[in-house]
């Protein structure tokens, strides 16, 4: 419905664009359809395959644990790395050994409920002299609230 101003005179013929806009709204949706269905825009996954190679030795683990476990009466926590049991002697040897290759120098620690500090401080002390910089403290995990 054209519109006229009052003194503009006669109204004008206008050009009605809304079965052009309908014509251009589909003709994108057609386009979009047709783009989506060429194999050259399909999205390709290319998934893990598993080595052939059966008899290779399996890769050393990344992720360094030193577990202080502790143990019934007064005697000192067991050492594990990686469940390897250690000595506390031989603690700082063996961390310099396992990192003297490493690019990152990370270790977690991990301590049973019912050890004291001191003896993960000690370990955290002994690691820092065997080369390790960064050290994380790992802690017991929740239950879940279903599980009750």
């Amino acid at each position: 419905m054209p519109f006229s101003m009052a003194g503009a005179g006669p109204s004008r013929a206008q050009i009605n664009v809304t079965p052009l806009i309908d014509v251009l709204l589909t003709l994108i949706v057609m386009f979009m359809l047709v783009v989506s269905m060429d194999k050259q825009y399909q999205e390709k996954a290319q998934l893990p395959q598993p080595a052939n190679n059966t008899n290779s030795k399996p890769a050393p683990e990344r992720t360094i644990v030193i577990q202080v476990v502790w143990t019934a009466g007064n005697s000192a926590p067991i050492l594990k790395i990686n469940q390897d049991e250690v000595g506390w002697n031989d603690l700082e040897t063996r961390l310099t050994q396992i990192y003297l290759t490493r690019v990152e120098k990370v270790a977690f620690i991990r301590g049973d409920a019912d050890v004291d500090f001191q003896y993960v401080a000690d370990v955290i002390d002994r690691a820092h002299h065997a080369g390790i910089t960064r050290i994380g403290l790992l802690t017991q995990e929740q239950m879940l609230a279903s599980d009750e």
